[in-house]
């Protein structure tokens, strides 16, 4: 289901700005104060990462948790106490994290707040900002009608603009062009050393994507940040509707005045997104769902305040 109903309309916030309405040096400016001055503190202070653990560095145990990563059991605390333990890890201090960023056709695409690129670049931004600190590199590789666009990992917040602006200046996609795909740019970090942070973000609507992600998350700690705008969970009663396959440019005309119709595709919406949801899970790769129409950075806080949770004390 990569049929989209084609843009038009007003934002759903029209009264505020969203980064395609600024300069990209003001999308800039406007994300990296997200992220190290939000007025009401959400986001102060320092942020070792969006993995607080697991890191090479052994730590204390603890007893085991429904969700628990069964890979860190620790069998002579179990054998000593008679109750399952698992071994926590501090993060390993410096840190190299690759940004996958899909921005195939089905990415030029919103009707709420902002476009699913948009959401992307915010994503992005969020994996810089949250795993910038002294040591940790940062590198990128985003998907493109011209190739893959590769920036090796580098320090310093410089680098860190320079990616992000990247990823805003990267240019549209026209439906049904053929371009570089997510599997391409994953297949690429086959050969990268072990032990880092994988961030992709993508709606994860085209195939292929399945097995070059799972091959990634039995060697680095992977996110995937799946973008979801709520036209592609249901349609709107609104008449003969046009509906664009981005991927194909094919169109079709959708009489979304059929209740049946717009339930059927309600429904075939929902298996679609669990389907990407429990692939994500099997890979072995954390999952964080961001939509167009919510607030996406507070989104993000309640992701990395519940993995921190799990890996200092407990199942979120």
């Amino acid at each position: 289901m990569s049929g989209s109903p084609e843009r038009g309309g007003a934002p759903a916030n029209a009264g505020s700005p969203t980064l395609r309405e600024l300069t990209p040096e003001q999308a800039l400016k406007h994300l990296e104060l997200l992220f190290t001055r939000r007025p009401d503190g959400i986001l102060q202070g320092d942020h070792p990462g969006l993995f607080p653990g697991p890191g090479s560095e052994p730590s204390e145990t603890r007893p085991y948790v429904i969700g628990d990563d069964v890979r860190r059991m620790d069998w002579n605390a179990t054998a000593r106490t008679t109750v399952p333990h698992v071994r926590l890890t501090l993060a390993d201090r410096e840190l190299t994290t690759w940004i996958v960023l899909d921005a195939s056709a089905s990415m030029d695409f919103g009707t709420a707040r902002m476009e699913k690129r948009d959401l992307a670049v915010g994503a992005a931004a969020s994996v810089a900002f949250l795993t910038e600190r002294a040591g940790n590199r940062l590198g990128a590789q985003i998907t493109g009608p011209q190739g893959i666009v590769r920036i090796p990992p580098r320090t310093g917040r410089h680098h860190l603009l320079t990616i992000l602006r990247a990823a805003l200046d990267r240019p549209r996609v026209a439906p049904g062009t053929a371009d570089t795909t997510l599997a391409d740019a994953l297949h690429s970090l086959r050969a990268l050393p072990a032990g880092g942070l994988v961030a992709v973000v993508s709606d994860f609507l085209e195939v292929g994507w399945e097995q070059p992600l799972r091959t990634i998350a039995h060697r680095h700690q992977v996110l995937a940040v799946e973008t979801v705008d709520p036209r592609e969970l249901e349609l709107p009663d609104v008449g003969l509707l046009t509906v664009v396959d981005p991927e194909t440019g094919r169109r079709r005309e959708i009489p979304t005045h059929s209740r049946k119709l717009r339930e059927r595709y309600a429904e075939a919406a929902l298996e679609q997104r669990a389907l990407i949801k429990a692939t994500i899970r099997r890979a072995g790769a954390a999952h964080l769902r961001l939509r167009t129409d919510r607030d996406w950075v507070r989104d993000v806080v309640r992701h990395v305040e519940s993995r921190r949770r799990r890996a200092g004390g407990g199942a979120a």
